[in-house]
């Protein structure tokens, strides 16, 4: 299994409603992908940071998922500070 950390920080002048709108269309898209397991996205609680965390079966179809062709992922990636984002991938050893 794969999981993916990806951290980040809201574009300026974007507020967290428009932004939890956006991640939840993200949240229904990848629900249709192969592989695709589960995800959350969390809210740091000392500074402005969030986080996403997916889980896949495979590192092939989360390599595909990163082609964003779909609105709801650039309608996301246009609320995010792309300058602030972090991603880091972890190969899970078991349960």
């Amino acid at each position: 299994m794969l999981i993916e950390l990806r951290t980040f920080r809201l574009a300026a002048g974007v507020d967290e409603a428009t932004f939890l709108r956006a991640d939840a269309q993200v949240q229904a898209w990848l629900s249709s992908r192969a592989s695709f397991v589960r995800r959350t996205t969390a809210r740091g609680g000392y500074d402005d940071r969030w986080l996403a965390l997916t889980f896949w079966d495979d590192t092939a179809h989360a390599d595909a998922s990163e082609v964003r062709e779909h609105g709801a992922a650039a309608a996301f990636d246009a609320l995010v500070d792309p300058g602030s984002v972090r991603i880091e991938r972890f190969e899970s050893l078991g349960s």
